[in-house]
């Protein structure tokens, strides 16, 4: 019998007064993930999460912006960086009880960015969070969150990030899910690489389906990165997961070294490919990056992808925005 996707009610709107403290709530989450047992029909929480009054901290903003290349005192917000605000939002949902995954072993496999405009980096802005959909998935289960950004009651920009959770099919749920990956974020799964379908290949494959018959584009430029990208990273975006800390604590959970965060090389990416008004932007993760290590970023047209000899860790386009009523 075909698992049907659950229908997500019309959601409520809560409507916090402070940013959510990530500690308790990735604690929360750990806890409470070996009581999960994820299925695609499961329901989908009906709660979306606002914050409203969110002004952005200039000197957070420039530390953000130095980690992860970006010109420095720009008017205008890094294409990533309501990513970064929004992020405690992301993870009350995702650790509560009504969340249907566990948040131990989420896979962040994609996200897509629609920048409608560019959003001022002293603008007072409404954050919004929900979880969209559920999704059956050939390796388990796939949420959808929603993240929006308003101004002045405008929006401004939203994205979609997908996030996997790896199970057998859905009646024969795993036992234990505790052991797939460290508590402080939802981003890899250290039995293999960061990348899923139906966007993509197998989290435990190193390289997507297809990617054999894949043309590399063409070496823009080459970083090496240090062994600290991770912890600069976790300090000014709240994700310290252990796997991105040090190669002790990245062992505890099947890596032999530290790997960088994904959404720092979406966003060291993208800093590199250039100013972005109202874009579209697509990213797909592939396979962890470890530290410290060499990578090349590569770029063609509106095409880009960051690789490491012949392993492509991640691959993403920018797109104009078509004009839409919003």
């Amino acid at each position: 019998m075909r698992t049907q996707p659950p229908v997500r009610p019309e959601p409520r709107t809560r409507t916090l007064a402070a940013s959510p403290s990530l500690t308790p709530l990735l604690a929360r989450g750990a806890l409470l993930s070996p009581l999960k047992r994820p299925r695609p029909d499961a329901p989908v929480p009906a709660t979306r999460l606002a914050l409203a009054g969110v002004r952005v901290d200039l000197a957070h903003l420039a530390a953000y912006e130095r980690v992860c290349g970006f010109a420095t005192g720009a008017d205008a917000l890094p294409v990533t960086y309501p990513h970064v605000l929004a992020f405690p939002l992301a993870m009350r949902i995702m650790a509560a009880r009504a969340f249907p995954l566990p948040l131990l072993g989420l896979v962040h496999t994609s996200i897509e960015i629609t920048r409608h405009q560019a959003p001022a980096a002293t603008a007072e802005y409404e954050l919004g969070v929900l979880v969209e959909t559920l999704a059956p998935h050939r390796r388990g289960t796939e949420a959808t969150v929603l993240t929006e950004a308003r101004a002045h009651g405008r929006l401004v920009w939203e994205s979609r990030s997908t996030y996997l959770a790896r199970h057998r099919p859905h009646d024969r749920a795993p036992r234990n899910t505790s052991r797939a990956a460290p508590p402080e974020a939802p981003h890899f799964d250290p039995r293999g690489a960061t990348r899923g379908t139906p966007s993509g290949a197998s989290p435990n494959t190193p390289q997507a389906a297809g990617s054999e018959d894949r043309k590399p584009l063409p070496a823009v430029a080459e970083w090496r990165l240090a062994r600290d990208v991770g912890r600069r990273y976790g300090a000014v975006s709240g994700d310290r997961n252990p796997i991105h800390l040090h190669p002790l604590t990245a062992r505890l959970f099947g890596f032999p070294r530290a790997i960088a965060h994904g959404m720092w090389t979406v966003a060291r990416c993208l800093a590199e490919y250039g100013p972005q008004e109202a874009v579209e932007v697509r990213a797909e993760f592939r396979a962890p990056v470890p530290l410290p290590g060499t990578v090349t970023y590569a770029a063609r047209g509106p095409s880009f992808e960051l690789r490491g000899g012949d392993r492509v860790h991640l691959t993403g386009d920018v797109r104009p925005l078509r004009a839409r009523s919003q």
